[in-house]
């Protein structure tokens, strides 16, 4: 048996050279290498951006939203979105791993939850099962690769197997949010209602304290009522943020023109780069989690309205995020609750 690259660079197609998450085609021969590991997937979590995107180029059509998403992964050889560039996760049962796969602690029959994107992740679809169109997951019989650098999570026995799957693919969210936010601060969470904006809202809410201020701004008036419901924010407003002077407005009164400290971007749709630039007061700190951001929109923005501001890009990990996202779901009863009625 073979050693492929901790990285995967082995499985590169195209162009060759590249690392699987930037290559436009990779092998999804599912023969292991001696450091990989062999996944029986369940059920696959797309990301947000990109099942929008699917779902409206297909009408919502499930059939249709079926057959493009075999196609993608039939031509690239992953779940790569061509137009958003994101992918996902992935839970299902470990079928075998490599002698040579480092965590020695892995078990075949484990469930996991890669934390890792589908969009680097080796996959072959033999049947989609079923598409829900609310909550962006698939279930599928199909087989994935896990490589030597992948990170994982074995699914807790406590929290229901898909909405553990929902949280965690969006765990690097809530996590940014414990780093970047301190007591006292203005935050303001954009597209706050969904998923992971709501694990966001909690995360801010316990951060700021009592003399901070946590503001959502949010699309639909459903969501926001829903953060309403939770009390997961001090000031919620409706309005469309790919308008970013109307965000900016409303922003500024709320704060008495002191703007905010930091701003988290969880939306799915593009355009909305330049409204939590404005919103965010000089030396603050932009999160844009959202994988429909353009960065050189974000960027040359910024400059062209003269904003000293630290953007993020919206990496999906850090350290401790699997732990500190199902911690949220074990602590707040009304978000599980939440979460199952969508979820499970």
């Amino acid at each position: 048996m073979k050693k492929g690259c901790k990285f995967g660079t082995h499985r590169v197609i195209e162009p060759v050279g590249s690392l699987p998450q930037g290559a436009l085609k990779i092998s999804n021969d599912m023969e292991i290498m001696s450091n990989e590991v062999l996944i029986n997937v369940q059920t696959l979590n797309i990301d947000s951006a990109s099942f929008t995107q699917i779902k409206e180029a297909c009408n919502k059509d499930e059939k249709k939203m079926a057959e493009m998403i075999e196609s993608i992964v039939a031509e690239r050889g992953k779940m790569q979105n061509p137009v958003t560039g994101s992918g996902g996760m992935l839970i299902g049962t470990i079928e075998k791993i490599g002698p040579d796969f480092p965590d020695k602690n892995l078990k075949v029959g484990d469930k996991i939850a890669t934390l890792v994107s589908l969009s680097l992740t080796p996959l072959k679809i033999e049947k989609i099962k079923k598409i829900n169109i609310s909550n962006d997951q698939v279930d599928v019989d199909a087989k994935a690769i896990l490589f030597e650098s992948g990170i994982y999570a074995v699914l807790p026995n406590d929290i229901p197997e898909k909405l553990a799957l929902a949280a965690l693919d969006v765990a690097g969210a809530p996590a940014q949010v414990e780093k970047l936010v301190k007591e006292g601060d203005t935050v303001c969470i954009i597209g706050g209602g969904g998923k992971s904006g709501i694990l966001c809202c909690y995360q801010a809410m316990k951060n700021v304290g009592k003399t901070g201020k946590v503001i959502v701004f949010e699309y639909s008036e459903a969501n926001a009522q829903r953060i309403r419901d939770l009390g997961l924010a001090h000031v919620v407003l409706v309005g469309d943020a790919t308008k970013p002077v109307e965000i900016y407005n409303k922003i500024n009164e709320i704060t008495n023109g002191e703007l905010c400290d930091v701003v988290i971007n969880n939306v799915n749709v593009p355009g909305t780069e330049m409204s939590s630039i404005l919103i965010t007061k000089d030396d603050g700190v932009v999160y844009f989690f959202s994988m429909a951001t353009s960065f050189t929109k974000a960027a040359l923005g910024a400059e062209g309205v003269g904003k000293d501001v630290t953007m993020i890009v919206g990496n999906g990990y850090t350290k401790g995020h699997a732990n500190l996202t199902l911690e949220i779901i074990r602590e707040s009863k009304a978000i599980r609750e939440l979460f199952e009625k969508l979820y499970v």
